[in-house]
């Protein structure tokens, strides 16, 4: 397959990019700063664009399967993540080509509480909240505008770090997937097996779904 990543340098997106590499897939990176391209591994395609940029997006996805977005804006532009959502979900129109986003777990319901949403359970902190909100917001922008897109939103389960490649998890939609314990974790390495997994053989389309051990 060939697949674009935009994000690839950031903590899911680098492991998104390796494990697509393992499977033999065509990768591409798109980058704003082709200097910042250093880190990349040997074998992938350097591509100059912006995911705001929705006719940079159509351009690059010239000839592709898939377009992955692991982006993940700096502190105090959170915002941006919604617009870049709009910017792919407007740049793949009428292209054909599927878009997978990988977004945040604040929007889950959590088992046995009522039907509250991760974030808003007592004792979501605060720091994480302008993140979690965009997050959000970026799954409402797919749901509103993305009708004539095959895309699929990837909720992380609720504990979401570096760790090991198991290739195991469980599969999830609107809640939080948790073990017997009631914990909600996937390493980032096993986050992005699941990704591939849905590239490969797609079982996701205009919908969320989510991934946990």
């Amino acid at each position: 397959m060939n697949i674009t990543v935009y994000g690839a340098r950031g903590a899911v997106g680098s492991r998104t990019v390796a494990e697509a590499l393992r499977r033999g897939h065509e990768v591409t990176a798109v980058v704003r700063d082709p200097a910042r391209a250093a880190a990349l591994p040997e074998g992938v395609r350097i591509r100059t664009g912006d995911a705001a940029d929705p006719r940079a997006v159509a351009r690059l996805a010239a000839g592709q399967d898939v377009v992955i977005s692991a982006t993940r804006p700096a502190p105090g532009r959170e915002p941006e993540l919604a617009a870049v959502a709009g910017s792919l979900l407007a740049g793949l129109h009428a292209t054909g080509v599927r878009l997978l986003l990988v977004g945040g777990a604040a929007s889950l319901t959590v088992p046995g509480a009522g039907g509250l949403t991760v974030v808003e359970e007592a004792g979501f902190p605060a720091a994480l909240r302008p993140i979690a909100l965009a997050c959000n917001d970026q799954l409402a922008v797919c749901r509103t505008t993305g009708h004539d897109v095959d895309w699929a939103y990837l909720s992380p389960a609720a504990l979401l770090e570096p760790g090991e490649r198991t290739g195991g998890y469980r599969l999830g939609a609107d809640e939080l997937v948790v073990d017997g314990d009631g914990v909600s974790a996937i390493s980032m390495e096993d986050l992005a097996v699941a990704l591939l997994d849905e590239a490969e053989r797609p079982k996701h389309h205009r919908t969320r779904f989510t991934a946990a051990y």
